[in-house]
């Protein structure tokens, strides 16, 4: 049985002990989205480090239809936030890119440039504010690679990296957090569908099986094999040529 109680409090010592030798005195920094990842992680360095110490980071790419949401959990919480607003330099750099290409990009390239830019933005206010950047991919996106490389898949610490779907929103509820921004539908925000319909499976069919190897249907079975397997990559250190000398 998941204690939520005993893995939240567990997870606060970890965020305080990581920033002891990693960052004494720095501030944790993020992206905030309205969603489940990105509240859970804010309210854990909340309570690891103080409301002091945590700075929100909202970066609507023109629009963000749901920029009430991260305004929420920034009002909720108590935090210091600053909106960068990515929009401009995404035009500047698709038509840069498309130029250059002869050709318009495609979808995923159009889909990806956004969450690396948003973690630039990220970066760049946390170097002007003594931080350090929080990762806050979960064991569920990461064990399928449902994450962009160099986006939000980037970061200096992950809280949530060893906890399922399902494990973080029940830590969420368990720090109070708003039940409508813990149980939002999950969302990239960028392509109109839910994560789940980008994966072809539900996170408690995948969380199910990563905790217990158990998925009754074959297909659904090999579908998540297989984007393990691709993706394993994301979380590997970068292989690098070690010369004979």
């Amino acid at each position: 049985m998941f204690d939520a109680k005993t893995v939240k409090d567990a997870c606060v010592r970890w965020i305080r002990d990581w920033f002891e030798e990693n960052g004494k005195g720095c501030n944790a920094v993020l992206g905030i989205s309205g969603g489940k990842d990105s509240s859970v992680c804010a309210a854990l360095c909340v309570e690891a480090l103080g409301v002091e110490r945590v700075i929100g980071v909202t970066m609507p790419n023109g629009v963000q239809p749901d920029i009430d949401d991260s305004m929420r959990l920034i009002a909720h919480l108590g935090i210091r936030h600053y909106n960068v607003n990515i929009g401009h330099s995404f035009d500047a750099l698709m038509s840069e890119v498309e130029e250059a290409l002869g050709q318009p990009a495609s979808d995923q390239t159009r889909i990806n440039m956004a969450p690396r830019l948003r973690m630039t933005a990220v970066y760049a206010i946390s170097q002007s504010n003594n931080g350090r950047v929080v990762n806050t991919c979960n064991l569920s996106e990461d064990w399928v690679g449902y994450s962009t490389r160099w986006g939000d898949a980037a970061g200096d610490f992950s809280p949530l990296g060893g906890l399922t779907v399902a494990e973080v929103i029940a830590v969420g509820k368990e720090l109070g957090l708003p039940l409508d921004l813990v149980g939002k539908v999950p969302s990239d925000g960028l392509c109109g569908k839910t994560d789940e319909d980008n994966l072809g499976f539900t996170y408690a069919v995948l969380d199910r099986y990563i905790r217990t190897g158990v998925c009754e249907d074959p297909d659904t079975k090999a579908l998540i094999d297989r984007k393990h397997e691709l993706n394993l990559f994301k979380l590997r250190p970068i292989p690098h040529f070690t010369p004979d000398l």
